[in-house]
Parts: C-alpha cells; sequence; structure tokens
C-alpha cells in the first residue's frame, strides 16, 4: 500500500496526504478527513522510519523526570504525553531516580543518540553544559518547574504560591502557623522548599506574626514524611502546638491530617491544615489547597516545544509564569476560642 494510493482515493495530491497524516502543514478541515478516510479504507500506515529519512525528524519527544511516584510529575507526563499523541509525536520517558549516574548518563548519552526531536525537562534545574549539549545538537528544549538560563521555562511564583496559603490561615485568625516544608534533598533543584518557606515567612511578617522554629518541621514531599513531620509538630504540648499547619504540597498534607487523626485531633476544629497542588483526591480528603495546573503545564509545555519544531517557530528563550489558585475546603476553619 503506497501513499500514492492513498492521494488517488481522496482525490488530492500526495503532498496533501503527507501533511494531512503527518499534522505538519496546512490542510483543509475537509481535505484532512478524506485522506484518512481514505487511509482507513486502504489500511495505510505511515512509515515512521521512511518519514524520518525523509524530514530528519524521529517525531519523538524526551520527557527527563526526578520521580515517577509522585502525583505532581505523574500529571505533568499525563498532559504532555496526550498532548504530543494529538500532534502525532511519540514519547521516550527518562525517569532519573536512582543514585545519580542516571542524569549524567541521560544527558551525555542517551539525548545525543539523535533518538528525540526535542525534550521537556521537569523540575530539573538543568547545567549550563547540559543545556549547551542539546543546543549544539539543534534540540529544542522547554523546563517545566523554574527559571533555566537561556531556555524556555514554565513555573509557578512559589514565594507567592506560599503567601497564599498562608494568609488565608492568617486570614482565618490563626496566630500559629506551622510549617511543612521540604528537606535538603528536595531543595536540590529550584529550591523549592526555600521558596515556599520564604511565602510562609513573608506573610506572617506582613502579619506582625513571629517566625518559630519550633514550628517548623522538614520532610520529603510524600504522605509518610508529612505524616512524621505533623507528629512532630501536633505532639507538642497545647501551649506551643500550632492551630494551623502550612504544608508545601498536598502530599504532605494528607500526612498530616492523617497524623492529626491519630494524635486524637479534629481537622479543623484543632488544627487547620492547608497544601499545595490540588491533588486528584484533595476534594476527597476535604483539604484547603492551592491548585496548579500540572496537567495544564505538560501541555503548555508541548504547545511551546511544537511553535519551535515548526519553521520559523518562536524560539526565544523566556520565563512564563503560570497561574495558582486558592482552593477552599473543609481542613481549615477559624481556629477555637
Amino acid at each position: 500500500m503506497s501513499i500514492a494510493e492513498v492521494a488517488r482515493l481522496a482525490g488530492v495530491s500526495t503532498a496533501t496526504v503527507s501533511r494531512a497524516l503527518s499534522g505538519r502543514g496546512h490542510v483543509s478541515a475537509t481535505a484532512r478527513e478524506r485522506v484518512v478516510a481514505a487511509a482507513q479504507e486502504l489500511g495505510y500506515v505511515v512509515s515512521q522510519a521512511a518519514s524520518s529519512l525523509a524530514s530528519g525528524r524521529t517525531r519523538n519527544v524526551g520527557i527527563v523526570l526526578p520521580f515517577l511516584s509522585r502525583w505532581y510529575f505523574t500529571s505533568v507526563l499525563e498532559g504532555a504525553q496526550q498532548h504530543l499523541m494529538r500532534s502525532g509525536y511519540d514519547v521516550t520517558l527518562y525517569n532519573l531516580a536512582g543514585d545519580g549516574d542516571e542524569r549524567r548518563t541521560v544527558f551525555e548519552h542517551f539525548l545525543p543518540r539523535q533518538r528525540v526531536d526535542a525534550v521537556i525537562a521537569v523540575s530539573l534545574e538543568l547545567t549550563e553544559t547540559e543545556v549547551t549539549r542539546l543546543h549544539t545538537l539543534g534540540k529544542p528544549l522547554v523546563g517545566v518547574g523554574g527559571p533555566i538560563p537561556g531556555v524556555r521555562t514554565l513555573a509557578i511564583d512559589d514565594v507567592a504560591v506560599a503567601r497564599l496559603a498562608t494568609e488565608h490561615l492568617i486570614g482565618l485568625g490563626h496566630t500559629r502557623i506551622g510549617l511543612i516544608g521540604g528537606d535538603v534533598a528536595s531543595d536540590a533543584d529550584f529550591h523549592l522548599p526555600t521558596k515556599r518557606r520564604q511565602g510562609w515567612e513573608h506573610a506572617l511578617r506582613d502579619a506582625d506574626l513571629p517566625i518559630e522554629e519550633r514550628v517548623v518541621a522538614n520532610a520529603d514531599f510524600t504522605v509518610q514524611g508529612g505524616y512524621r513531620a505533623a507528629k512532630q509538630l501536633l505532639g507538642a504540648p497545647l501551649r506551643d502546638r500550632p492551630t494551623a499547619v502550612f504544608a508545601a504540597s498536598d502530599e504532605m498534607a494528607f500526612g498530616a491530617m492523617l497524623a492529626a487523626r491519630d494524635l486524637g485531633l479534629h481537622v479543623p476544629q484543632d488544627v487547620s491544615i492547608v497544601g499545595v497542588d490540588d491533588h486528584d483526591t484533595s476534594d476527597f480528603f476535604g483539604l484547603t489547597t492551592v491548585a496548579q495546573f500540572p496537567r495544564e503545564q505538560g501541555a503548555l509545555a508541548v504547545d511551546i516545544l511544537m511553535s519551535q519544531l515548526e519553521p520559523g517557530g518562536d524560539v526565544a528563550a523566556s520565563d512564563t509564569p503560570l497561574p495558582f489558585e486558592l482552593r477552599v475546603r473543609s481542613s481549615t476553619s477559624r481556629p477555637r476560642d
């Protein structure tokens, strides 16, 4: 079965068939429908090998992630993968969780092998060497999660996110607000825990409230880590115990809610809890949180890559701020008198 036969059946040129089935170049909706119908009737499938030889493209995008076991990363991946699939691209996934050698191997060996047309790096603060290597190979690159010099990047304002969450608690009348932040390992790329602590501190200072280290506990952005940190904070004597807790992620907030329950405390009557993410199960837990829309982040990263892969696309490096939104549920309320 050849592309010429599809063209004859659809009544269009072979160039139109190529554009319609590859998703590249302008084709009217009517012509595209005729081509797709003809291809399906004839059982024609585009040869990826032949297409790659002709265009120099693999129609494959590499997505590099530090973890696959956490909701935020898998949600960004889901949004990007679905958008790439609709654009006719495959995905090669590089999971860097491990002993640290994976990152060097991916950037020095796997990505330069010409197996991908472009790269999306999620929550990775790429080095100048890593960026230069990809740019030298002509591979468009988009970063998600924080600024990377010379690279189009997407990021929320983590300081503003934490400030918003903390200000919500202050607005309810809480004056002793604890923080479950990130540990040293979590601070490696883009210093997200540091920025979210800064937002917490800014909100407290603006309200003339003290910043007390005894109401701070750090964890690893997991439910288990949040549980242990909350046990430390909420197990303190009543006079030292915070009446509210800002957790730097929803998963740690879930752990805090479970710890409160096991300590015999009621949420929000005894302690209000707020997180960041709007995890898929946040509504089930009744968790007040700051939504950051990770699936939309992945889709937007793909849109930017597509503009760079198309001839004449926008390749200028700049940072794109991302939206966030406070979602109030039942885990926060005014403190008890």
